[in-house]
């Protein structure tokens, strides 16, 4: 019998939709705790254009010295919000939700060598036309909004509060809004409260407001300290993820092994389908994640992921990311 990967049931409940890994997701950008991280691929851009000339070249012939965000949010800086380099082909940077202020929604893109903008696939999910003076233009911008969550009754986490029979007001508050104060009103049901969110994916910090007392959720055990002194509550809202392994038919056993369980080589074990695919389908929580197949004991990278990187130990696995 198959080994199942245990998971923590909190009080917030996801409902989480199956996606497969091929499924478009939002580019550019991730939520984690407080913290919008922007996260470039050099792999996931087919064409860079030059901030002047306007001169087009493929990702193949750009060598990358440096990233830097540019965006509606630093009035387009070519230098300001320059990237951390993860590896050769990854740039990171980390800002803090309150650096945000006013709007919920940005445009950006990212910006490579001060020069040479990367330009989104019109088939990325959260892209706009850009525009200059009212005036479309032939490129695209990636949009980012900072309101990563609305109320939604076929949401995918519910957010429960037992208890406080005599209150009022109860209010959801947390990094997936802005720590709006008044937006996200819980509903009185038979022995507490509750609402129901639609939440991209990510990882967010919240707490409830009982008549304008700041409480963390009670029954949740995933706590972080805040700026404050207190603590606020924690949620890693993920996705469900369909590997595929294609052939490999007289193979008795494949299985999956990765960061996500500690490389396991005896944990996680895909079906043969009869479409000659080795498949398992399990839930994730956002964020990067590195794995590679077990085949009859031997370990091989995935095939048909063209995203790989070196773990630092001189191992090379295939990677994916949950947004």
């Amino acid at each position: 019998m198959k080994r199942l990967l245990k998971h923590i049931i909190i009080s917030c409940i996801a409902l989480l939709a199956f996606v497969s890994y091929s499924q478009n997701e939002t580019k550019g950008y991730r939520f984690e705790g407080n913290d919008i991280v922007f996260t470039f691929h050099k792999y996931d851009y087919e064409k860079f254009f030059h901030d002047t000339s306007h001169e087009k070249i493929k990702f193949e012939d750009l060598t990358i010295d440096n990233v830097v965000v540019a965006g509606e949010f630093n009035n387009w800086s070519r230098y300001d919000w320059k990237m951390r380099k993860v590896n050769e082909t990854t740039y990171e940077l980390r800002k803090h939700i309150n650096e945000f202020k006013d709007e919920f929604t940005w445009e950006f893109k990212f910006l490579v060598n001060n020069e040479w903008w990367a330009e989104p696939d019109e088939t990325d999910p959260n892209i706009k036309l850009a525009d200059k003076k009212g005036s479309e233009l032939s490129v695209y911008n990636l949009k980012m909004n900072t309101r990563a969550a609305i109320e939604s009754a076929d949401g995918n986490v519910r957010f429960r509060l037992k208890g406080y029979d005599d209150a009022q007001n109860v209010i959801l508050s947390g990094s997936f809004n802005r720590w709006n104060e008044e937006e996200l009103k819980l509903h009185r049901i038979k022995n507490g409260w509750e609402i129901t969110l639609d939440i991209n994916p990510g990882e967010y910090e919240y707490k409830f407001i009982v008549d304008g007392n700041w409480i963390e959720d009670p029954t949740n055990p995933s706590k972080v300290w805040n700026e404050f002194g207190g603590v606020n509550s924690l949620i890693n809202v993920g996705k469900y993820v369909t590997f595929l392994l294609e052939g490999y038919q007289d193979a008795e056993r494949v299985i999956l092994a990765g960061s996500f369980n500690d490389w396991n080589d005896d944990d996680i074990e895909l079906d043969l389908q009869d479409n000659g695919y080795w498949s398992i389908r399990l839930p994730l929580p956002a964020g990067k994640h590195y794995y590679k197949f077990v085949v009859d004991g031997n370990w091989i990278l995935d095939p048909d992921n063209p995203i790989k990187e070196y773990d630092g130990e001189g191992n090379v696995n295939s990677v994916f990311m949950v947004k």
